[in-house]
Formats: structure tokens, C-alpha cells, sequence
């Protein structure tokens, strides 16, 4: 099929590595890849916020730019839950409802479009390593996904996989709640990073760079070696 990749922010301009893990993965499935030149931010740091005015016309040109795409890949449970539940929420009531309807049956969060979707757990990747899994708050709670990145890992060659107690603890990130209560945030993060410790894993997996980025930062703040890994960048290693 023809995919269309939905790169956040975040990835863009910080972890690039995870959008070409992504492409590369998608082409050699066989799927044709498309990337829209004129993508730009889904709306969401304005829509959690509050400001859902300012939001629309960010969230309406990411609208128009997707509504024929044939399947939309976001490698996020946070953006990908921004364009599959909230953009309903957001554009409710407005002449724009049922574009965003359709667009919602479209998104999918990438490593539940592998499992789910394509019905593919095994890429054929090795990664010589012990790890835990962070599960993002949007992925698991508005998303529901949760098998799908462990099933995938549970075929990367030389990977052991160990989950940690606090698993679906929120890593304290929340994009502009790290902003409004670093403090707070902080102290979630720790909470994370000494759950991750207990494991004496190499590294924390998870399918958003927003968390990573933020838990990598306390990590090398206090000297911890554990290092922070997107799982596409896993499921992208021979």
C-alpha cells in the first residue's frame, strides 16, 4: 500500500534516525512511502494547552494535507493519538467533523500498523542488548497499545526484554506540563528512571522520542550509563 509517514516534531529536528528507521523499514515491506513537504505540527501543543482556537488552523492544514491518504504512520502515541482521537474532539461541531472522522480510521501508531495492521511481528532485526519498555501515556491510554511494541521485540534476535514495575507510570514529559512544573516533572521522571535501573537493563525502549528525550536527560544528569533507544531504531539494526 501506499503509506503516508506522519514525522512529529520532535522527531524532525531532534531524532531524524527514527523517521528514516521508519521509511527504510516500510520500503523494504515493499510499501510505497510518501511524506508531504508541507506537514507541520498536528496542533497539539496549543490543543493541550487549552487553546484549541489557535489549534484548529495548525490541526486543519494537517487535516487537508491527509485526507486521501491511504494509511497514516505516525511513530508516536502521542501525535498519533492527537490525529486519531483529538482531531474529532477538535473539530466537532465545525464543517471539518467529517474529514476528521475519516482521517481517525486512517492513523495508526507504527509498531501497532506492523502488528495489527500488516500482521508482521519478525523484521529479521538483531540488537544485543538488555531492555525495559516505557509505555507512553497517549499510546497506552488513548491509543490501547500495548502488545503490539512487545510482540516486536520479542523477535529482535539477542534482545531480552525486561519489563520494570512501573511501566505504565508517566514519565513525567507531558510536552508543556514538563514547562508549567519542571519540578514535578522531575520528580516522575526519577520515579521512571529508578524502576528502569531495577531491571539493569541497557536501555529504556518506548515508541515516543518526546519520553526518551526526557528520560535520557535525567539520566545523564546523574550519570546513570543506561541510554534511551526508539524502538523503530531497534526494529531498523541487523
Amino acid at each position: 500500500m501506499t503509506v503516508t509517514v506522519f514525522i512529529p516534531c520532535f522527531v524532525d529536528l531532534a531524532f531524524p534516525r527514527v523517521g528514516v528507521s521508519i521509511v527504510q523499514i516500510l520500503e523494504r515491506l515493499g510499501h510505497r512511502v510518501e511524506y508531504p513537504e508541507n506537514l507541520a505540527c498536528c496542533g497539539q501543543p496549543a490543543f493541550n494547552s487549552g487553546y484549541w482556537d489557535e489549534a484548529r488552523p495548525v490541526a486543519l492544514k494537517v487535516l487537508q494535507t491527509l485526507q486521501n491518504a491511504e494509511a497514516v504512520v505516525v511513530p508516536s502515541g502521542s501525535c498519533g493519538a492527537m490525529l486519531k482521537v483529538f482531531y474529532r474532539e477538535l473539530f466537532a461541531n465545525t464543517p471539518h467533523a467529517a474529514a476528521a472522522a475519516s482521517l481517525s480510521a486512517r492513523v495508526w501508531e507504527f509498531s501497532d500498523f506492523l502488528v495489527s495492521k500488516l500482521g508482521i511481528a519478525d523484521l529479521g532485526a538483531r540488537f544485543p542488548a538488555r531492555v525495559t519498555f516505557h509505555d507512553g501515556c497517549h499510546g497506552l491510554r488513548e491509543l490501547g497499545v500495548k502488545k503490539s511494541p512487545r510482540a516486536l521485540l520479542s523477535h529482535v534476535r539477542d534482545l531480552e526484554l525486561v519489563e520494570m514495575s512501573e511501566a505504565e507510570t508517566c514519565c513525567g514529559f507531558g510536552g508543556a506540563f514538563a514547562v508549567k512544573f519542571p519540578m514535578i516533572s522531575t520528580a516522575m521522571g526519577e520515579v521512571k528512571c529508578a524502576s528502569a535501573d531495577q531491571t539493569r537493563a541497557d536501555y529504556i525502549v518506548s515508541n515516543d522520542s518526546s519520553c526518551l528525550m526526557h528520560l535520557q536527560g535525567l539520566l545523564s544528569r546523574t550519570g546513570n550509563p543506561m541510554q534511551t533507544i526508539h524502538l523503530a531504531e531497534i526494529l531498523n539494526r541487523r
